[in-house]
């Protein structure tokens, strides 16, 4: 009988900290707004990787007229897809990429919220995260 009730507190605990680790990896999770504040990002997830695509603009049906590829420069940026990929690693979201619709370049990415789940700094870069340049995004 206590071997019983020793695998029933393992197993609770063991569901209890699983939980903690999802929510601590869902807390990008809703819609933030740029930091020059011309756009608002909806970050969602798809199995075990996170995204972020556009929901709202300043300038509403503004194409993405900078893609390197002529067939998307005629598409609508609402409903892009500009964060990619991204793995939560226990503090970050890495592994990811971002795409910048003013220059129409994809950087590699490492996303971080602070300030109390309010701030999410966007740190993107090629090749190493030294050489790149952070903004940060603001709670919608």
């Amino acid at each position: 009988m206590m071997k019983h009730f020793a695998l029933l507190i393992c197993c609770t605990l063991c569901v209890s900290f699983s939980s903690l680790a999802n929510s601590g990896a869902d807390q990008i999770l809703g819609e933030w707004i740029s930091e020059p504040r011309d756009g608002k990002i909806v970050i969602f997830k798809q199995g075990d990787k996170y995204f972020g695509k556009i929901s709202w603009g300043k300038t509403p049906g503004r194409k993405d007229v900078n893609n390197p590829d002529p067939k998307l420069r005629s598409r609508e940026l609402i409903g892009t897809v500009i964060l990619q990929n991204f793995k939560f690693t226990g503090s970050s979201w890495e592994s990811g990429t971002i795409y910048d619709p003013h220059s129409g370049k994809t950087y590699d990415c490492i996303l971080k919220v602070k300030d109390n789940n309010q701030k999410l700094d966007i740190r993107g870069f090629v090749g190493m995260a030294m050489f790149g340049r952070t903004s940060t995004w603001s709670r919608s």
